[in-house]
């Protein structure tokens, strides 16, 4: 990949992209520019080969694609001093939470490739679920984005009024999966393991789930069949989970999650 990436914010987002464009190899450390106010604390990214500054219109200049990761309320301020730089050389990508393609676009003011990125916190060990969203972009360019994000984890390209649903279900969906494991931790101490024990088994044991779903493609239920013998343990401990409420509890709160967010 040959254009320059300059990547405005080198906070935990930030610097987890950056990680992920070297480790996959997607660029050269040489290609990537991260700018931060106090770059004493980028010295392992600079000890890399990237290019640390203070100056983002420096770094727009000098790059095709402007990852923007920087917190809400500075966003409107940073566009209006990067605009004078951002010609339509420029692909810009935010990966600002709650800020909308169409925000940008009316401080930016010119018709750039704009995309919006979603991802979530296993961005920091390359394991993120990003989605994407856009306007005014071509089928290359919409490659390149997904290709970048692709580096820190898989990606998918969903219309931008599902953004919301999306913060839900990849990102506050974290959290609901670590509470659900966190569960299986105490109920596996309860059975008799250490925690420490518990814990391995609890997460390898969720790790594995979700890649038989992703490697192989198959329906949650068809991979639960292979589990549940008649009269087993397995469907005597699913059926009192769902008579205690287990899936509807679930559904409600990521229900409610999305409420939260539309209606504030």
């Amino acid at each position: 990949m040959s254009k320059k990436i300059a990547i405005i914010g080198g906070g935990n987002l930030g610097t987890a992209i950056a990680e992920g464009l070297l480790k996959s190899k997607f660029c050269k450390a040489s290609d990537i520019t991260v700018t931060k106010r106090n770059i004493s604390t980028l010295k392992n990214l600079a000890d890399k080969g990237i290019t640390i500054t203070t100056d983002n219109n420096v770094a727009a200049r000098n790059s095709e694609l402007v990852i923007l990761a920087i917190k809400p309320f500075q966003v409107k301020d940073v566009l209006n001093a990067l605009k004078k730089d951002l010609t339509t050389k420029h692909i810009l990508v935010s990966v600002v939470t709650g800020v909308s393609v169409s925000d940008i676009d009316e401080v930016v003011k010119k018709k750039l490739p704009l995309f919006r990125a979603m991802p979530n916190t296993a961005i920091a060990i390359q394991e993120s679920m990003t989605c994407l969203s856009y306007s005014n972009a071509n089928d290359a360019q919409i490659t390149l984005v997904k290709e970048l994000f692709d580096t820190v984890g898989k990606t998918t390209v969903i219309d931008e009024k599902l953004m919301d649903a999306a913060t839900v279900l990849g990102a506050c969906g974290t959290a609901y999966a670590m509470r659900y494991i966190r569960a299986n931790i105490q109920g596996g101490i309860e059975i008799g393991f250490d925690s420490v024990t518990a814990t391995l088994i609890a997460s390898q044991t969720v790790k594995g789930a979700a890649e038989l779903l992703l490697q192989k493609g198959t329906h949650p239920e068809q991979e639960i069949d292979k589990v549940t013998t008649p009269k087993g343990c397995t469907i005597a401990g699913l059926n009192e989970m769902e008579h205690q409420g287990f899936s509807s509890s679930l559904i409600k709160g990521i229900a409610t999650s999305y409420n939260k967010i539309v209606k504030g």
